[in-house]
């Protein structure tokens, strides 16, 4: 059985994690990353355009391409073009990305692509380390510790549970902002409180918002004390209206793709293991 060639292109320091994980089982290359990025006794080479044609699949990141269309590459001097991608995959090559949008489609032209941050393992195994770092970005800009701290959690999915579990851990009186009665109960599962969504009150200092719908409106935030801290943890449009938080004073930190910035190493592996899933499930190996 001949392994499958993979090419990881553009993104940050997770994605060179993914690779080193990839590489255990594949035949990886890697593309956009100045040498002073890799991690430290690293064996990953770079791409040649003499491989042209030549990978089964290529890794983009969150987000795939920058603003001017090319691929994403923070940990790069220099710029990739989603062309110098395509080019170097094979004929029925596929392409992983996160987000992907009708600009990678339309930049990637006829390539399968599978957007990963779809696929529900991987959002499983990020729930961790994003509450982890919500937790973490929670300790540096509190002036208070957790422990008795009054807080607020917007939001009982994968993640709003990980966040309670970590929270009680610290000691705080966790809370959860339910819609019904099926929220209720999963808060009383979890060993936490619940409101529901309209009858929040202002006695909590930290607030986490994991939903992405504009929840977090001027009436519900009007009743906060302006010294509580929101930390908004979803997607666009997140779940807090900017212009009501800005007027009304109160702190507001957006703290989106958290495993990439506290955890790069489990980041890239969680997103190796979800590729090698779906190449696993779509029987691609080459015999």
């Amino acid at each position: 059985m001949t392994k499958h060639r993979i090419l990881i292109a553009g993104g940050d320091t997770r994605q060179l994690y993914c690779a080193e994980r990839l590489a255990r089982e594949y035949d990886v290359r890697v593309l956009g990353f100045d040498r002073e990025f890799f991690p430290e006794g690293s064996v990953l080479t770079d791409a040649l355009p003499s491989e042209k044609g030549s990978f089964d699949c290529a890794v983009l990141p969150v987000p795939p391409l920058d603003d001017k269309g090319n691929i994403y590459t923070p940990c790069f001097r220099g710029e990739i073009s989603a062309d110098t991608v395509s080019e170097l995959l094979a004929e029925e090559g596929c392409v992983f990305a996160g987000r992907a949008d009708d600009r990678l489609r339309r930049a990637m032209q006829g390539r399968s692509i599978c957007d990963y941050l779809l696929r529900e393992e991987l959002n499983l195994k990020n729930a961790v380390p994003t509450a982890e770092g919500a937790v973490q970005l929670a300790l540096e800009e509190l002036p208070v510790t957790l422990s008795g701290l009054d807080v607020l959690i917007v939001g009982l999915g994968r993640i709003g549970t990980a966040l309670a579990e970590i929270l009680k851990g610290f000691g705080a009186r966790v809370t959860a902002a339910v819609r019904d009665t099926r929220g209720a109960a999963k808060s009383k599962l979890h060993g936490i409180s619940s409101v529901p969504v309209k009858r929040i009150d202002g006695r909590y200092g930290l607030v986490f918002n994991t939903v992405p719908a504009l929840i977090l409106n001027r009436d519900i935030l009007s009743r906060f004390r302006r010294d509580t801290l929101f930390i908004d943890l979803a997607s666009k449009p997140g779940g807090i209206v900017p212009e009501a938080a800005s007027e009304l004073g109160l702190r507001v930190v957006w703290a989106l793709g958290l495993p990439g910035k506290t955890a790069p190493v489990t980041a890239g592996e969680i997103i190796a293991e979800t590729v090698s899933a779906v190449l696993a499930e779509r029987g691609e190996a080459v015999e």
